[in-house]
């Protein structure tokens, strides 16, 4: 399974970009989907998640600003970034396929500890004016 993010580039504070991950010979049919940001010196962050229902959780920071949805048909998650701040940089992993289970699955897939089988290398966003 190979997991490829595009859409990533630099944008003014309170502009929107829409990103997108594209699974080879996969439906994002696990428990959920999640998009990370990573940046340089942190611990990597949980922004958005989603499950094989469709239901979805977000990060209070991402809350009311990012949507994230996923396209079985074409085998893509996406995460749309509305209102962007410079806080908001980063490089934007997705991940699938998470090890382990907990009842509360947002925020086992929201975890920056939990273990993904699949993950991409990213696509960088950067915010600044």
């Amino acid at each position: 399974v190979q997991l490829v993010e595009s859409g990533g580039g630099s944008v003014q504070p309170n502009g929107s970009l829409t990103l997108s991950c594209t699974a080879s010979g996969y439906r994002f049919r696990t428990l959920c989907a999640t998009w990370f940001r990573q940046v340089p010196g942190k611990k990597r962050e949980g922004i958005a998640t989603i499950d094989v229902d469709g239901s979805t959780r977000y990060a209070y920071s991402a809350k009311g600003r990012f949507t994230i949805s996923r396209d079985t048909n074409k085998n893509t998650l996406y995460l749309k970034m509305n209102n962007l701040r410079p806080e908001d940089t980063g490089m934007y992993i997705c991940a699938s396929d998470p090890m382990g289970s907990v009842p509360d699955w947002g925020s086992h897939c929201l975890s920056p500890t939990t273990w993904f089988n699949d993950q991409g290398q990213g696509t960088q966003v950067t915010v600044s004016s």
